[in-house]
């Protein structure tokens, strides 16, 4: 458990020493360059008796029928559509910025009906739409499901989610969406973390490199005019280059659950005394066996036998002189000789206390 903690502390430590200059293109996205969400229906075919169950799913149902009357094959009464080969799905993708027609995507299939699996089954043409309703991009062809199900009269056994499935590549783009970023005659960065004193370095960075003319817009947003010298385009290349140093908020970062402590660089203590004490109970339970003596009537009975001990630990206090930084408390909770678990009790008394100096999140 110490060493868990230390390895923790040293890791939260490293990260915050390597926190250098990192390019723009990391911490920001540019405004208007984005992906876009598509979302469809369609029907998936072929599948080995896993298929949604037609009285239980209309929807297949209808969809099946509607299919085969575009193909030709109609008069199809409720008798003769008795398939378990069908499942109906929603298709959903995301459509890459400057996704150019004929452009192949990624699609994931998820069913909606009863099926059980959709392993060995092939999806047909599905359109897919975006949010203003026009058709972007349109979907076909086998899928490749990550779980399975197994199915007895007595027992079954389910790995993964085997009615979720994807196709690399499964859509083609029909559609393109217009945006002429050349003819823009500005650009705005939008921070990932909104931040004041990153977004007023990244201002500087630009404007000192003589590639455009960068201002604050807020914590969040820089407009970059580019020079004369280059067009837009080739300004965002180059600017999404350049390194700058962001700046974090202090914050330390709990997982309650495995343990794991991540603190921030910028974390400071006031001065505190801690001291950390355990109470360990130690329950064993050694039954004895009693029997009756020879040539006696009697019976052998197990009689139960408890032994508890208690152990006390106290660790004494160790004092924290304020304000210390990172290393300092490092070294502190080390010198107390604690693990993980109780380094989270520790931390979260001190915030109690007012004396730690960042937010606490606890997840």
């Amino acid at each position: 458990m110490i060493r868990t903690a230390f390895l923790a502390f040293c890791m939260s430590l490293s990260a915050g020493q390597v926190y250098g200059d990192v390019r723009i293109k990391d911490v920001v996205t540019f405004e208007g360059v984005r992906e876009n969400q598509l979302v469809g229906y369609g029907l998936v075919v072929g599948l080995n008796g896993t298929g949604d169950n037609l009285k239980n799913s209309p929807m297949t149902r209808k969809s099946l029928e509607g299919m085969l009357g575009r193909l030709g094959v109609g008069n199809l009464t409720e008798e003769s559509l008795k398939t378990n080969n069908t499942a109906a799905v929603m298709v959903t993708a995301n459509l890459p910025p400057f996704a150019r027609r004929g452009a192949p995507i990624d699609i994931v299939i998820s069913s909606i009906g009863d099926a059980k699996s959709l392993r060995g089954g092939t999806l047909v043409i599905s359109p897919l739409t975006g949010a203003d309703g026009n058709i972007y991009a349109v979907g076909q062809g086998p899928i490749s499901v990550g779980g399975y199900a197994v199915q007895g009269r007595a027992a079954s056994v389910v790995e993964g989610v085997p009615t979720v499935a994807r196709i690399e590549n499964g859509a083609i783009v029909e559609k393109e969406i217009g945006f002429d970023l050349a003819s823009l005659g500005s650009f705005r960065m939008a921070l990932r973390e909104p931040d004041a004193t990153t977004a007023s370095r990244i201002a500087a960075a630009v404007n000192s490199s003589g590639l455009g003319n960068a201002r604050m817009l807020d914590p969040g947003t820089v407009e970059v005019k580019p020079s004369s010298k280059t067009s837009l385009v080739e300004s965002m290349a180059s600017i999404e280059q350049i390194g700058i140093e962001p700046d974090a908020v202090a914050k330390v970062v709990i997982d309650s659950k495995s343990g794991t402590i991540v603190i921030g660089s910028n974390v400071r203590i006031g001065e505190v005394a801690v001291s950390q004490g355990g109470l360990t109970v130690s329950v064993t339970e050694k039954p004895i066996v009693s029997q009756p003596e020879p040539i006696t009537i009697g019976e052998t009975v197990v009689v139960p036998a408890t032994e508890i001990k208690v152990e006390k630990k106290n660790s004494g206090f160790a004092l924290l002189e304020g304000p210390v930084s990172l290393k300092d408390l490092v070294d502190g909770l080390n010198a107390i000789g604690i693990g993980a678990q109780e380094t989270i009790s520790i931390l979260q008394a001190i915030k109690a206390a007012g004396a730690l100096h960042a937010d606490l999140e606890i997840i």
